[in-house]
C-alpha cells in the first residue's frame, strides 16, 4: 500500500540525510553552472526549452521532479521517471560544432547531467558542514543509481563511489569547454529576472522576496563551489583560497537556514514522506 511505501530510499538512507539539507538550494545552482560546460548538454537545453522566459517555472519543475524521486512513493517516483523518459525521447538537438543531430536521451548526456547533479548535492552539503563518513559518501552515490535508472540509464554504467565520480570527471573533461551558449547561460544564472515574490520550492515551503543582492550572493557562492578545473573554464584561477572562501560562506548560510522553523524548510513531499515513515517505523515524525 502507498501508505506504507517509503519510496526508493527511505529513512536511514544517505539520500534522505543529504536531501534534508536546505543548503541544496545552492547545490542546484552549482549543478547548472557545471552542466553548462558540456556543449551538447547546453545545446540540448538551449534548443529545446524556454528557460530564459520561464526560468522559475523550469526551476519549479526540476525541483518537484527531484523531490518526487527522493521523497515520493515508489509508484510516484517511477511515474515521474516515465514522464521524463517520454519527454526526452521526443527531443533532438544539433551539435554546435559538428552540426550533427543527436538525441537528448543519449546515455552520455544523461550520465553527465546525473553525475553533475548528485555530485553537486553531495559536495555542497559536505562543505556546508554536513558530517558524512567515506562509507556514507559512497553510499549516496550508490543509492543515486536508482535515480539514474529512472531517466533511462543502466545503473551499472553510472559512477557509484567517490573514486568512480572522480575518474568520470577526469575522463569527461576533454569534452567540456566554455562555449558562447555556456557563457550566456552563466550570465543568465547569475543575474536572472527575479519575480517580485520568488517562491523557492526546492526546499522552502514559503514565498520569499529576496533582494537581488541576496540572490547574487547565492549565485556567486554556487559558482565558487565548483571544482577548480570548472572554475578555470569560467575564467577563474581555481585557487584554493576561492574554495576556502566558498566553504566559509556556505557554512554560514547553512547555520542561518538552521535557525528558521523547520516547517518552513520542508516541502510537502518531504513532509508526507516523514509522516509515512513515522507510521511504518512507529517513530515520531521529525519536528
Amino acid at each position: 500500500m502507498d501508505s506504507d511505501d517509503l519510496g526508493l530510499f527511505g529513512p536511514g538512507s544517505v539520500t534522505w540525510k543529504v536531501h534534508a539539507e536546505p543548503i541544496l538550494i545552492v547545490a542546484g545552482l552549482r549543478s547548472l553552472y557545471l552542466q553548462a560546460l558540456h556543449p551538447r548538454a547546453m545545446a540540448g537545453v538551449a534548443q529545446n526549452s524556454n528557460y530564459r522566459t520561464d526560468a522559475w517555472g523550469r526551476l519549479v519543475r526540476t525541483a518537484t521532479y527531484v523531490a518526487t524521486t527522493v521523497y515520493g512513493t515508489t509508484a510516484e517516483a517511477e511515474e515521474a521517471g516515465r514522464r521524463l523518459r517520454r519527454l526526452h525521447a521526443r527531443l533532438r538537438a544539433t551539435d554546435p560544432v559538428t552540426g550533427e543531430q543527436f538525441r537528448i536521451d543519449d546515455p552520455d548526456l544523461l550520465r553527465w547531467v546525473h553525475v553533475a547533479e548528485v555530485e553537486s548535492f553531495l559536495d555542497t552539503a559536505r562543505r556546508a558542514g554536513l558530517p558524512l563518513t567515506p562509507a556514507e559518501v559512497d553510499g549516496y552515490y550508490s543509492e543515486q543509481r536508482r535515480a539514474a535508472a529512472l531517466v533511462g540509464l543502466d545503473p551499472a554504467d553510472v559512477p557509484g563511489t567517490a573514486a568512480e565520480v572522480a575518474d568520470y570527471y577526469r575522463a569527461v573533461q576533454p569534452e567540456l569547454r566554455m562555449t558562447r551558449e555556456a557563457a550566456e547561460t552563466a550570465v543568465f544564472l547569475t543575474a536572472p529576472p527575479l519575480p517580485w515574490n520568488l517562491s523557492l520550492p526546492v526546499r522552502l515551503g514559503v514565498t520569499l522576496g529576496p533582494p537581488r543582492w541576496a540572490y547574487l550572493g547565492i549565485a556567486g557562492t554556487a559558482l565558487a563551489l565548483l571544482p577548480a578545473w570548472a572554475r578555470r573554464m569560467y575564467g577563474g584561477l581555481g585557487l584554493p583560497t576561492t574554495a576556502l572562501s566558498a566553504d566559509l560562506t556556505v557554512r554560514g548560510l547553512r547555520l542561518a537556514l538552521a535557525a528558521l522553523p523547520q516547517r518552513w524548510l520542508e516541502g510537502p513531499l518531504q513532509q508526507a514522506a516523514m509522516e509515512r515513515a513515522a507510521r511504518v517505523t512507529g517513530a515520531p515524525p521529525a519536528s
